[in-house]
């Protein structure tokens, strides 16, 4: 089977760098699109934003810099065809709903866990939803 284009989720977390690393293999030996895509997960700081109004502004420069490391790793690897995603609202979402969709994606990969700890105890982790719900291959790696 061969992939066409590849959306790797992101989120600055070592197994996010193991995903990356591998989503690179795979979109070079396809010749594939890399979609590069981190979401903001803007449920997380809505509240604390009404003590702290920078939050969001720092979580969006966060994301633009975290992503531009990861394309320019990807170019330097010698992959030519790389699509910068960020997003905003619930990453589970996001990311099986609407970018594997706009972007026609036949492969997601992802780590096994990320940063949200929190998150993955009360209600699952981002990995397992999206293992759950995309309509394409998922790679989970650990």
């Amino acid at each position: 089977m061969e992939y066409h284009n590849i959306i790797v989720a992101v989120d600055g977390s070592e197994e996010a760098e193991h995903a990356f690393k591998k989503a690179v293999e795979i979109a070079k030996r396809n010749e594939a699109r890399l979609i590069v895509t981190h979401v903001v997960d803007s449920r997380t700081f809505a509240t604390a934003e009404a003590y702290d109004r920078t939050l969001a502004e720092r979580a969006e420069n966060y994301a633009k810099e975290l992503i531009d490391d990861y394309i320019e790793n990807a170019k330097s690897a010698g992959l030519t065809d790389l699509i910068r995603c960020v997003e905003y609202g619930s990453p589970k979402v996001k990311i099986t709903k609407e970018i594997a969709k706009d972007y026609n994606a036949d492969l997601i990969i992802c780590g096994a866990t990320g940063r949200n700890a929190v998150e993955r105890f009360l209600i699952g982790s981002v990995s397992e939803s999206i293992t759950r719900y995309a309509k394409c291959d998922v790679l989970v790696i650990r």
